[in-house]
């Protein structure tokens, strides 16, 4: 430790640069780390808050669960058998405010369950994000599609679905906007799959990965974090092999004195684990900070648990990184080094 700590003071700049590289990576990783995980909550915020379950789509659809009809028969004889399952349907449309204005929502109704909400004909919950755009508990809104009028009777919080805003209708107002009665989906929560014939069983995160939206947008943007994390582990790599490279005369003194080869490895991965904590402490407070002046508009959730296991990522990666970088220290011969250095 002692050894490791008096060479980063006698190459302060050398470090500075390593550390701040390290310092822009993270930063960056946990920003589009942010991104990602508030871009899914925008996207399929009223699948996430589900807990662990199993929804049921129709076998033919293949998958779409806008293809999805699940015969009332069928509906009941699940339901009869899963006494907390829940039958549900989600289209997307519109809702004209009272300034006639068209705000793009996705209608959800669903059987009488404590899971998801449930209202009066006539009356529609929306996700809070419509408070922005001026609509309020008591305003009337329309859609061509109805015959009646929406009484807006509250607000949810984080409801979202395909990035459009969650409004809970009743069944007779969504059978009269879609002319259906067939829900698209049952859920049944706190269960393991079950075989029950025209049905396709779906665990939570494989209903995610069918929203074509979803799966794309996260596949992309987690290429780009673990890109980021292995590009991390090659800067370390890199960077110390120049170093070993430029202190081969010193390490040859060292092992000639008696020092053994562990204690050198020692410390390179004390530095490594200095420079890295110093960086990922700095980046996390500046992540934060960024959650808090954020856009409001902009979907960013940077959990405590996703950033400590980006930052164990990062301090693995160093490692393995300076391990690599190391190896050539083995094969160092105190002479041979010496008269090398000397040279």
């Amino acid at each position: 430790m002692n050894l490791a700590w008096k060479e980063i003071k006698k190459n302060k700049v050398r470090f500075l640069i390593l550390g701040s590289i390290i310092f822009l990576v993270s930063f960056l990783t946990f920003i589009i780390s942010g991104l990602a995980n508030g871009l899914s909550q925008d996207n399929a915020a009223l699948i996430k808050d589900l807990p662990k379950g199993q929804i049921y789509m129709a076998e033919d659809a293949e998958g779409a669960f806008n293809l999805s009809r699940i015969d009332s028969d069928l509906q009941q004889e699940v339901m009869g058998k899963e006494k907390e399952a829940v039958a549900f349907s989600i289209q997307m449309g519109f809702l004209n405010d009272q300034d006639d204005k068209q705000q793009s929502v996705a209608f959800v109704t669903s059987t009488e369950s404590r899971l998801f909400q449930n209202v009066h004909q006539g009356e529609v919950l929306l996700d809070s994000s419509l408070q922005d755009k001026g609509i309020k508990v008591g305003d009337t809104l329309k859609n061509n599609q109805y015959n009646g009028e929406f009484i807006v009777k509250g607000f949810v919080e984080q409801k979202k679905y395909s990035h459009a805003p969650v409004a809970y209708i009743s069944e007779e107002a969504y059978h009269e906007m879609y002319r259906v009665k067939d829900k698209q989906l049952i859920y049944v929560p706190n269960s393991e799959p079950k075989e029950f014939k025209g049905l396709q069983a779906y665990n939570n995160k494989e209903f995610l990965n069918t929203i074509p939206s979803y799966s794309a947008e996260q596949l992309s943007l987690n290429m780009i974090i673990w890109f980021l994390v292995v590009i991390s582990g090659m800067l370390f790599a890199i960077f110390f092999y120049m170093m070993n490279v430029q202190k081969i005369g010193l390490y040859g003194i060292l092992k000639a004195i008696g020092l053994k080869t562990s204690k050198l490895f020692k410390m390179i991965w004390t530095q490594m684990a200095i420079i890295t904590m110093i960086s990922l402490v700095i980046s996390i407070s500046l992540s934060q900070l960024f959650h808090v002046v954020a856009p409001k508009g902009m979907p960013f959730t940077l959990a405590i648990g996703t950033t400590t296991q980006l930052s164990i990522v990062f301090l693995i990666i160093g490692f393995i990184g300076a391990t690599l970088s190391g190896l050539q220290i083995k094969k160092i011969e105190p002479l041979q080094a010496i008269q090398q250095g000397e040279g």
